[in-house]
């Protein structure tokens, strides 16, 4: 009785916490806030007031109707807001800051200013380059994988089949598992179970560097392809079937049924799909991290290392991409401040590359 007791107490405890620290400084805020704009200061409009004061006084801060839902809008954005830039923008902003100094992690609040040197740093070591090749690389790769494997999979499951909900519970459950325990159980099927059920896997796709990039996306695409195949499901589901069924009597097969109809009429979901997977591809790490650890070991691509004015090209890590470059920087060899700087050039490239595909995509939409 008394455990039970105590077990309570501490619940109730605990709620009462998340009350305090969360619901009622945003509370009481929000209170003070709207005390401040309504009635403490009085916000008149004469002859002197400038275009710029009467803009705020009329949309934001005076006593009219679109001024008082302008504020209601601010107060209910105001908590999201709030914990975006808690813990997105000042994380960010503290982040770019943080790759200008010397911070090694050992170093937190004696930092040293050192400017551009981070970035002049990684701009000229050639295993960043080359991790940097491997991930557009991979990425390219996955990219065309997942999303062949999924549109292919979800024009199976939109036909007339039995148990087709069964098929597409199926084929999505992948994933709903862990990418690290997902990379621990794809480790054992290439260098246990295969290995040993025939002589043509053997050795693993993990051993060597020049197909463990492969084995990489074949683990990705049996994982990723399931939830991309959803959004493809959706946007064929949406198509009129009195297209289909017109295209039918005038005599156009499968191919030119896929290639007139279906293909122009999903062409939004080809969008959201690629730069979805883009994203997960470029920030692949946990399933890296537990399939390969970032190796096997692989010899420089010459070109890089001519670049960069190798006489000897040096052993590297086949799978060691920007995600597993930057942490290993970050926190294998406690250069905090380079790995930050790796990860604002990151983030930059990226950036680039989404608007990029976001942009085209957007045209060729246009043109089907």
């Amino acid at each position: 009785m008394i455990q039970k007791d105590n077990v309570a107490e501490k619940i109730v405890c605990f709620l009462a916490s998340i009350v305090v620290v969360f619901f009622l400084p945003l509370y009481s805020l929000v209170l003070w806030i709207s005390k401040l704009l309504n009635h403490e200061i009085k916000w008149k409009l004469d002859d002197r007031s400038g275009p710029v004061k009467r803009y705020i006084v009329r949309n934001w801060l005076g006593s009219n109707a679109t001024a008082q839902q302008h504020r209601i809008f601010i107060y209910f954005l105001l908590p999201s807001f709030s914990a975006f830039f808690v813990f997105v923008t000042f994380p960010f902003l503290h982040g770019l800051f943080l790759s200008l100094t010397n911070w090694s992690g050992l170093n937190t609040g004696s930092e040293i200013f050192i400017g551009l040197q981070n970035y002049v740093a990684i701009f000229k070591d050639a295993r960043f380059a080359y991790s940097l090749y491997r991930t557009v690389l991979y990425s390219v790769m996955n990219i065309f994988a997942i999303n062949v494997v999924a549109f292919f999979l979800a024009m199976l499951v939109t036909q007339e089949l039995r148990f087709k909900n069964i098929y597409r519970a199926g084929f999505f459950m992948p994933n709903l598992i862990g990418g690290l325990v997902l990379g621990y159980i794809w480790q054992f099927i290439f260098n246990r179970a295969l290995v040993s059920a025939s002589e043509f896997f053997n050795p693993s796709l993990l051993i060597s560097g020049e197909t463990a990039l492969v084995g990489l996306i074949i683990v990705v695409t049996w994982q990723y392809a399931g939830y991309i195949m959803m959004i493809y499901v959706a946007a064929i589901q949406n198509i009129p079937q009195d297209l289909i069924e017109a295209s039918k009597i005038d005599g156009a097969n499968a191919w030119q049924r896929l290639k007139t109809i279906t293909l122009p009429l999903v062409a939004q979901a080809f969008t959201v799909s690629m730069f979805l997977t883009l994203v997960t591809s470029f920030k692949q790490f946990d399933t890296v991290m537990s399939l390969t650890q970032g190796g096997p070991g692989a010899i420089m691509t010459n070109w890089i290392g001519s670049m960069y004015g190798l006489a000897e090209m040096p052993v590297v890590q086949s799978t060691n991409l920007i995600a597993i470059n930057i942490y290993q920087e970050a926190f294998s060899k406690y250069q905090m401040g380079v790995g930050q700087a790796k990860a604002i050039v990151f983030f930059i490239f990226l950036l680039a590359i989404s608007l990029l595909q976001v942009y085209y995509n957007k045209r060729r939409e246009v043109e089907l």
